[in-house]
């Protein structure tokens, strides 16, 4: 049974490896396709990412998926590979160009095999230009893309954030794009090729901070934990630890400093202003300091948000999982696997109320479907004891 019946009419050939190009395959295995995950035989094993097979990360990025073992280097995986995408709506790579070319299973070969294929590309830099053919990783493109400085407290150096930040991205993009094409392949009849890169997930997430350069003329700098432009938003100290307080636009100033028992910041000439508030931001997040240190963080926050400010916790992962919200949303989902017994795994955060998505299949073992698959294209039981014998797969 799928995941979901949103996507479950498609078939996804996922040859990716590291995280970017899993996590876009997680995606769309997430939403109902049936994805199956090729990886090197176990004779030939290089492959194991993210921890290792039984490693928490593997099994929360590989469900939903199947998995199969062809060796790529023998003409007879490449061949079996081919048979996959006659029936296939979706492939993923990330092989070097010069990789994928050799084998033969780059877009322009394939799509003569199957017109409809949609195939995904994810590289590190690009499938074109001077970087294209150099290794690409997520902290390489954190730093290229800019995040790394404006990331962390000023003069402290360039900072990565906690998370894979520029693969989770691309991965989602790479969904985000297949699943337009797949849209287009409805009016055109056609597959097409479909490339994204960490670097260009990075520079896309850049978001604002792009646009401060490309028609204002800034370069961004690191800002810490406050807003770089809006003041006064970032992390408070109070009484007894430290909260999260946003303030956007002048009616909720005005409800800030109201709540803060201070209304006479309303016209100071210090803070009146967004201007004058950038200006003056040291003095003004100082006072705002002093205020919160009168009070514990539960009663401000209770305070702030109530006067309709925004205001929140910085809470650890046990800590944001015991949030009364977060425990109400219903993200951790339950899945059986026949290996670890039941996990707990994040869900998608996204709510289809017709066609919702849940965790149908744990994360598979190398190869575990490796027969059932090459049987449904058509291999009888003596093609796949020949091709064991040889280290097909």
């Amino acid at each position: 049974m799928p995941a979901s019946q949103a996507l479950s009419a498609f078939r996804v050939i996922d040859l990716t490896q590291v995280r970017a190009g899993p996590t876009a395959a997680r995606q769309l295995a997430d939403w109902g396709a049936d994805v199956i995950q090729v990886q090197m035989p176990e004779h030939m094993r290089g492959d194991d990412t993210l921890g290792g097979q039984e490693g928490s990360d593997y099994q929360y990025t590989h469900r939903n998926k199947r998995s199969i073992t062809l060796n790529l280097k023998e003409p007879d995986g490449v061949t079996v590979l081919k048979k996959l995408v006659e029936k296939a709506d979706v492939l993923l790579e990330n092989f070097r160009p010069d990789v994928k070319s050799r084998l033969g299973i780059d877009y322009e070969s394939l799509s003569k095999i199957n017109p409809r294929l949609v195939y995904a590309s994810i590289s590190g830099f690009g499938q074109t230009g001077p970087y294209a053919t150099r290794p690409g990783f997520d902290q390489i493109a954190q730093g290229m893309g800019g995040l790394m400085s404006v990331t962390g407290a000023q003069g402290d150096g360039p900072m990565r954030v906690g998370i894979p930040i520029a693969d989770l991205c691309g991965g989602i993009f790479a969904a985000y794009g297949v699943t337009v094409a797949l849209l287009e392949r409805e009016r055109s009849g056609r597959g097409q090729w479909v490339h994204t890169s960490l670097l260009e997930a990075m520079l896309y997430m850049m978001d604002f901070q792009t646009s401060r350069w490309t028609l204002d003329g800034d370069v961004p700098t690191q800002a810490g934990n406050f807003h770089p432009t809006s003041i006064p938003t970032g992390v408070y100290k109070t009484k007894d630890g430290f909260i999260n307080i946003a303030v956007f636009g002048g009616k909720i100033w005005e409800r800030f400093c109201e709540a803060l028992g201070s209304p006479d910041w309303i016209t100071d000439d210090r803070s009146k202003s967004k201007s004058n508030r950038s200006v003056h931001r040291d003095w003004l997040n100082a006072e705002i300091e002093k205020k919160l240190a009168a009070q514990g963080s539960d009663y401000w926050i209770e305070k702030l948000n109530a006067a309709g400010v925004a205001c929140g916790r910085i809470n650890n992962m046990q800590e944001a999982f015991a949030e009364p919200q977060v425990q109400h949303l219903g993200m951790l989902k339950k899945v059986t696997s026949k290996w670890f017994g039941e996990q707990t795994l994040m869900g998608q955060p996204i709510t289809l109320e017709r066609t919702p998505h849940t965790l149908a299949r744990a994360a598979p073992r190398r190869g575990e479907h490796t027969e059932e698959i090459l049987s449904e294209i058509g291999f009888s039981p003596e093609d796949l004891s020949r091709m064991k014998t040889a280290g097909v797969y």
